[in-house]
């Protein structure tokens, strides 16, 4: 009995090693081999004698040999290599016979009548009731994949194995139904968990985006807030640029004071002062509209409790509350918060004025780049001229 397995196992390894896809990721050698493992398992719980054993052996080994040929009808073809193979052997019709009758048992559609069928039958699927069924049954979604039979998404793959597990799958041997379905029932459950997991996340997520459709209030706040981060943006480039000026204009003035000056009191310098005049004169203009782009205004920094009442006073300036106590800022707000008009009229007052001082700001810093740009042009101009008329 052991040789024919050995020389029925090499058959079947060299033939799939020969004659195999190596698209074939679940349908393999390795397959093969966990059915022979299931058989064994099987058999040794179960009261046979030594024919069926045998017979149970040699159709586990070659059962899947069919796949070298074709896929569809693939036991068709794995009963005829499995019968030529056995008559070259010198085994008997009879074990032939048994071997091609559980070869064909794992037909899908095929109902297992007799013991060794019910065997074979549990064997080919003995991963349903395994801790190691999904690695298995991916390897499976590949293969399909791979050689363009069908091709799952994740979800479409759980939820054809619940129906294949619920019920189009059942153990029959005494055996399986007593050690392998329980593990089955508890993989059946980790994938029916899986689907209400990915049901209740995929509901959720719906409802988010209904929501957010069908809420304006998101909107409102974006635009909020991408406008006010806008404003408080050009704010800080035109302070930047008015302390540029200030900084540059500084220094233009003290070079002036400490070397040109100095030399203005020859009456052989004469010719400088109406461009050292234009020169400061324009730099110090030029300072002042610096200043006065960034000088803050004074507000009052009060407001009065018909103030919040009439909607009169915008809170979420600082301006208009700086001078009030605590307990009173605090009422206001809640009265703000209560009224969401109140509240948008509130933040629609503070953008429209501070695009008013950014309309300010920035007109001013506009008239200071040309003056002292121009007070620049004019400078150098008067300085050349006045050069050349000394000369003269």
């Amino acid at each position: 009995m052991s040789d024919i397995l050995k020389i029925t196992q090499e058959f079947v390894f060299n033939l799939f090693k020969e004659k195999l896809p190596s698209t074939f990721l679940y349908h393999n050698y390795n397959h093969t081999e966990c059915v022979c493992n299931g058989v064994d398992e099987i058999i040794e719980n179960t009261n046979l004698n030594n024919e069926d054993r045998l017979a149970l052996k040699l159709a586990a080994l070659l059962h899947d040999t069919g796949y070298t040929k074709t896929i569809e009808g693939h036991e068709d073809e794995s009963v005829k290599i499995a019968t030529d193979f056995l008559k070259e052997q010198g085994i008997d019709n009879n074990t032939i016979d048994a071997v091609n009758l559980c070869i064909l048992a794992t037909k899908l559609d095929h109902k297992p009548n007799t013991t060794l069928e019910k065997i074979m039958r549990d064997a080919d699927a003995s991963h349903f009731g395994k801790d190691n069924f999904n690695e298995t049954s991916e390897f499976l979604r590949k293969e399909l994949e791979v050689m363009g039979i069908k091709n799952y998404s994740p979800k479409e793959w759980l939820d054809e194995n619940i129906q294949l597990l619920s019920e189009r799958h059942q153990f029959y041997s005494d055996y399986a139904l007593k050690n392998w379905q329980p593990q089955k029932e508890i993989n059946l459950s980790k994938l029916i968990n899986k689907k209400e997991k990915q049901t209740l996340k995929s509901k959720t997520e719906d409802l988010k985006n209904k929501l957010k459709n069908e809420n304006p209030e998101r909107g409102i706040q974006t635009f909020f807030r991408v406008a006010l981060k806008n404003h408080i943006k050009l704010s800080d480039i035109a302070d930047t640029k008015a302390n540029i000026l200030l900084s540059v204009n500084a220094i233009i003035i003290s070079l002036v004071l400490s070397n040109l000056l100095s030399k203005l009191d020859s009456p052989s310098n004469n010719y400088l002062i109406i461009p050292t005049l234009i020169f400061t004169i324009s730099s110090v203009i030029s300072m002042v509209l610096s200043i006065i782009a960034t000088r803050p205004n004074i507000t009052s920094g009060s407001f009065t409790k018909e103030d919040v009442e009439q909607k009169r006073v915008n809170l979420t300036f600082f301006g208009n509350f700086h001078k009030m106590e605590l307990k009173e800022y605090q009422w206001a707000i809640s009265e703000l918060i209560k009224d969401k008009e109140y509240l948008y009229d509130s933040m629609t007052k503070d953008l429209y004025f501070l695009g008013k001082v950014l309309d300010r700001k920035y007109r001013i810093l506009r008239i200071t780049y040309n003056i002292f740009m121009t007070g620049m042009i004019i400078s150098v101009i008067a300085f050349i001229v006045a050069f050349k008329l000394s000369k003269g």
